[in-house]
């Protein structure tokens, strides 16, 4: 796939960087300098980015949104996959919660485009070492959410590619929950003794099994 980075910080630089690894035709931007762009390999600016791809991924702070969707420009018929958490200025609290989600509002923002929420429920500490085992029987969960499904399975594909199992929780409505649910993982890996490279595996278990 062609892949536009929006938002090449730490999410946004491992999961581009992962994609890459797996064969993705990836463009970078909107880093903090142009130097962190070069180090990440194939860049340029948010349009470039965009109009470069079939899937676009959001990884911005939700301050930061309003501004690298003007700087993209159009993004009717794109697929975009975000990371991003509506979070406030100090990173405190949920901005948008219970009756909808930062999903929704990013869908609102650009209502020509399909919006998935993936990626956003797990620390960036851990993506390299979930792609470095991807080959695992059992790999961890990935929540998704979304409302068109060739959106969905392009989403679910890449989770697949960073070596998660997707596991697909709906319309994106659903962020309501998945978005808090993020601030949970959040809790557990950065104030818990045992560090930052957390992820989670939902299981089913038959009745008598």
């Amino acid at each position: 796939m062609r892949i536009g980075v929006l938002g090449s910080g730490l999410m946004g630089g491992k999961l581009g960087t992962i994609f890459a690894r797996a064969g993705h035709d990836v463009v970078f931007s909107y880093a903090r300098s142009e130097q962190k762009l070069k180090n990440l390999g194939r860049h340029g600016t948010p349009r470039e980015a965009a109009q470069h791809a079939e899937v676009v991924l959001l990884a911005v702070h939700w301050s930061r949104v309003a501004d690298v969707l003007k700087q993209a420009g159009d993004l009717a018929g794109k697929i975009i996959v975000s990371c991003s958490l509506p979070m406030n200025a100090d990173d405190t609290a949920l901005k948008i919660a219970h009756t909808s989600s930062g999903a929704e509002a990013l869908a609102k923002k650009v209502p020509k485009a399909r919006v998935v929420s993936a990626f956003n429920t797990v620390p960036s500490e851990v993506l390299f070492g979930v792609f470095a085992g991807r080959r695992r029987a059992k790999r961890p969960s990935l929540v998704y959410c979304g409302d068109e499904t060739n959106s969905k399975e392009t989403a679910a594909k890449l989770i697949r590619d960073v070596g998660f199992e997707p596991v697909d929780a709906g319309p994106l409505r659903i962020a309501r929950y998945t978005e808090p649910f993020a601030l949970l993982v959040a809790q557990l890996a950065y104030e818990g003794d045992d560090g930052p490279e957390l992820a989670y595996r939902f299981e089913r278990f038959a009745p008598g099994a």
